[in-house]
């Protein structure tokens, strides 16, 4: 992998998966369904739910005898990641699924698409749903100037001096601030916002997007006290504003 194939035509798709449960096609586009029936080789977070996906998309193949999954998730050695694209770099077209959402935004994917600049292999995003980009849509907060922060720490003490960075942000550059937490932690993290920032900034949760529970809503801290939604264990963003 350390050399790069110049005559290589392959292709590394970022294939997107939905949000939520729900029909896939009211989240993919056709054309991408059709992409995705066609490869063989995938890179996954997990091989079960990836499985799960391929079938809800229409794809046939069997996955036994036909298609080949390399694992990629928080337990990756990183010295197997090169090897990963092997197929990529005899011909063979390659996807990267991520878990929900867009891939390499919130998952390890980038790390595999980073190799596959170096060696050559062209790398093609598809469309589909990213729950960051819906919940900004969907707030009402600024989407020219924001920034995705990833988790915030766990620690209380860390997370409350990240939260006032955040803020500072929010007041001095006229930035949007997009976070997430686990979502057994959802709660905390809400109660932790509502405690500790300024109670006219205002706050966007973005729960199960495209769901069964989705809630998008915009209030200041303030009316956030005063009526507090369930948000535990649900696949939650915070979207935070003045």
């Amino acid at each position: 992998m350390k050399q790069k194939n110049k005559d290589n035509t392959a292709t590394l798709y970022l294939v997107p998966n939905v949000i939520s449960d729900g029909k896939v096609e009211d989240f993919i586009p056709g054309g991408v369904l059709e992409t995705i029936r066609k490869l063989r080789f995938f890179i996954v977070e997990d091989v079960r739910t990836a499985r799960r996906y391929l079938r809800k998309a229409g794809f046939t193949a069997d996955f036994d005898s036909e298609v080949k999954f390399f694992i990629l998730n928080k337990h990756t050695d990183t010295s197997e990641i090169p090897s990963f694209l092997e197929p990529a770099m005899h011909g063979k077209d390659m996807g990267i699924i991520s878990e929900s959402g867009a891939p390499c935004v919130a998952d390890p994917g980038n790390a595999v698409v980073e190799i596959a600049h170096e060696a050559n292999i062209k790398v093609v995003p598809l469309t589909g749903p990213s729950s960051i980009l819906l919940s900004l849509m969907a707030s009402g907060f600024n989407g020219q100037n924001f920034a995705f922060t990833g988790y915030l720490p766990i620690k209380e003490h860390d997370k409350i001096k990240r939260l006032k960075e955040l803020e500072n942000k929010i007041i001095q550059d006229n930035q949007t601030q997009i976070f997430i937490e686990a979502p057994y932690r959802n709660q905390k993290l809400m109660e932790s916002i509502l405690k500790n920032c300024k109670a006219n900034l205002k706050l966007c949760i973005a729960r199960d997007i495209g769901g069964s529970k989705e809630l998008i809503q915009t209030k200041s801290l303030a009316g956030w006290k005063k009526s507090k939604p369930d948000i535990n264990k649900v696949n939650t963003i915070f979207l935070l504003y003045k």
